[in-house]
């Protein structure tokens, strides 16, 4: 059984699935912000040079590009197909490093919390782009 839909679909589960893996990622983030003794707004002013970082050099040029990839495939698409392979593979990669780093403690709770907020926070503002250019 194949699973197709259009690109207007793909592009909505692409920002469901940018939005719900944020999601994750911020709870984990504010789980650990929360047992940090270090100061509030010095990590507010962290994690917002993680954001600005991460969503204007990496997660805008991924959008722009798995966008106008998906606009340009017919409308007969595989329900995975938001990402292209090496998207995938770089995913993949992603969640490894991220589960092996927290499994095994190779970094603080106060580099976790930080990190972890300001790129949960850069992903669910690519996925609103991804849904909005969805619904548009």
């Amino acid at each position: 059984m194949k699973f197709k839909v259009n690109n207007k679909q793909l592009l909505l589960l692409a920002g469901m699935v940018w939005i719900v893996a944020g999601i994750n990622i911020l709870r984990i983030g504010i789980l650990t912000w929360l047992t940090d003794s270090q100061c509030w707004l010095f990590k507010a002013g962290e994690a917002t040079i993680v954001f600005l970082l991460f969503f204007n050099l990496i997660f805008r040029r991924l959008y722009i590009k798995h966008t106008d990839r998906i606009c340009k495939k017919a409308n007969n698409n595989h329900l995975l197909s938001f990402f292209d392979l090496k998207g995938w593979i770089i995913m993949l990669f992603m969640i490894t490093l991220g589960v092996t780093v927290r499994k095994f403690q190779l970094l603080p709770n106060s580099f976790i919390s930080v990190f972890y907020t300001g790129l949960s926070t850069a992903l669910i503002i690519t996925g609103i782009l991804f849904f909005r250019k969805g619904i548009s």
